[in-house]
């Protein structure tokens, strides 16, 4: 599936920065969920919504704090699509 340019260059920094031993894991399981996204609002690119909506769904409790930290570093913008939402807060 296509990408929106620089939301793949986001991704692939934020990949970047994780520690090693979880980067192919947490790469390939937002990439599936990013792009069963996309399909979701009947689009055949992933774009930043997408990702977002995928890591704050898929991210361990553990991970949380790291994951938006790292967002915030390699500049996704969560809060524009009002990331978290209340029940992933619950949730961790």
């Amino acid at each position: 599936m296509d990408w929106d340019i620089n939301t793949k260059e986001k991704f692939k920094l934020f990949i970047s920065k994780i520690p090693i031993f979880h980067r192919r894991i947490t790469e390939e399981t937002v990439i599936k969920k990013a792009e069963e996204n996309a399909l979701l609002r009947n689009s055949q690119q992933i774009q930043e919504q997408d990702v977002l909506a995928a890591f704050f769904s898929d991210v361990p409790s553990p991970f949380y704090s790291m994951m938006v930290r790292l967002l915030e570093q390699t500049g996704f913008d969560y809060k524009k699509y009002s990331f978290p939402k209340i029940t992933e807060l619950r949730k961790n």
